[in-house]
């Protein structure tokens, strides 16, 4: 990822705004609850960004592929521009909610993930939070995901809590 935010295309695409991409959000917010407290925190987020760039918006393990000679490539970016911490949410998110709710693992990969992108922690924190409660809102709007996707936002929170 770090190679990927370091790219900037000398006539850039139409980039997404992450204003634009955390409007779910900001409509569920309404509900209460973990949205409410995450649609405050991505409006605190994109507020005040701090290195911003080009994000791939869809980093995962899916979307990472070995090209063979031509080296290993991320896949299907979304476009956006944003905070770079945005991008290593997903990461965090991954391989599949059931692993990345696991609160020792989470804790480490949070540490770990922060430490070699150069990030505060717990913005990262703030990020996955962010993240996790607007991925609840798309579907497929499966039971088993939704909840480790929930138990993951608890996870977030409670880093950002301490």
């Amino acid at each position: 990822m770090t190679r990927l935010h370091q790219i900037s295309p000398s006539n850039p695409p139409d980039l997404v705004p992450l204003t634009r991409w955390f409007r779910d959000l900001e409509q569920a917010a309404g509900r209460g609850g973990i949205f409410a407290r995450a649609a405050d925190t991505a409006r605190l987020l994109v507020a005040t960004p701090s290195d911003e760039t080009v994000l791939h918006g869809d980093i995962h393990h899916g979307n990472i592929l070995d090209f063979g000679d031509r080296g290993w490539l991320a896949i299907d970016p979304k476009g956006l521009l944003g905070e770079r911490g945005f991008d290593y949410a997903n990461l965090l998110c991954n391989p599949d909610p059931q692993t990345a709710a696991d609160p020792a693992r989470f804790r480490t990969r949070l540490s770990h993930v922060a430490a070699a992108a150069g990030l505060d922690r717990q913005r990262l924190a703030r990020w996955v939070l962010a993240w996790v409660a607007l991925s609840i809102l798309w579907p497929p709007f499966e039971p088993k995901r939704t909840e480790a996707v929930r138990r993951l936002s608890e996870l977030a929170a409670a880093e950002i809590d301490q």
